[in-house]
């Protein structure tokens, strides 16, 4: 890429076709404009020929591989969502490159899911202090929505809190046109009691509510993720891959 532009917020709109049709899975770009977290660069504006959706850890790259140089990509860390032809590219500005598989599914509308459990609740900006101590391991859950205050100030996670302390969350992870996809974390004294389920079923009833399908997205190795899923009736619908630039694909 000739120099890399960032995209205003009003001008995004234009580059939606480079994302469809949308997904299940990482929803990166719809999540950036309906979030205001994140953002899009191009090489050039307009008619771009390569454009990049960006949120902390998380890419999609779409247009020609051809455009964009290694020295372009050196500031990218974390999981790409692009074609196989990306691959070169972003092999040649990072040498440990990794393929890290995945899973999607969906639930379909058929499906019903239990009611939300008496402790499961909506976590708001005065639950702050029950995430002081959430595991470093788990921190991830936030990402997308600019961190923790991000994510409890949109009041999207619905989680229980034992002792003042977040003991099980699920959130939607990516907001998309069509599809929500949600990302569950439970801390490890409080895992196989059902918790994982019972916020992620609480969080389909809000995607449901705001006319969209709620997805699932792990990897095939991820049998906790898996279980989860399985249990509150997910579908699969496709496999495929991120790719790990500069960073170790999770265990």
């Amino acid at each position: 890429m000739s120099g890399v532009l960032t995209v205003p917020p009003g001008d995004l709109p234009a580059l939606r076709h480079w994302f469809a049709p949308e997904r299940p899975g990482p929803t990166i770009f719809e999540h950036v404009v309906r979030t205001g977290h994140g953002r899009c660069r191009v090489d050039r504006w307009p008619q771009p020929r390569v454009v990049t959706a960006e949120l902390p850890w998380n890419y999609a790259l779409r247009g020609d591989p051809a455009k964009a140089s290694p020295d372009d990509l050196a500031d990218v860390v974390g999981f790409v969502d692009a074609g196989a032809s990306w691959l070169p590219v972003l092999r040649a500005s990072d040498p440990g490159t990794g393929t890290w598989e995945r899973v999607h599914a969906v639930l379909p509308d058929a499906v019903a899911v239990p009611d939300a459990a008496p402790d499961v609740r909506l976590l708001g900006p005065a639950d702050a202090p029950a995430f002081a101590a959430l595991s470093p391991e788990l921190s991830w859950i936030g990402e997308t929505w600019g961190g923790t205050a991000g994510l409890l100030a949109a009041r999207v996670a619905r989680g229980v809190v034992v002792g003042g302390r977040v003991a099980a969350l699920a959130v939607p992870f990516w907001v998309g046109a069509e599809h929500e996809d949600i990302g569950v974390i439970t801390e490890p004294e409080h895992r196989r009691r059902g918790l994982s389920a019972a916020c992620a079923a609480a969080v389909v009833a809000d995607i449901r509510g705001r006319g969209r399908v709620p997805s699932w997205s792990t990897s095939p190795d991820n049998t906790g993720s898996l279980a989860v899923a399985a249990r509150l009736g997910f579908t699969h619908v496709r496999d495929d891959v991120l790719y790990a630039v500069r960073a170790p694909i999770p265990g």
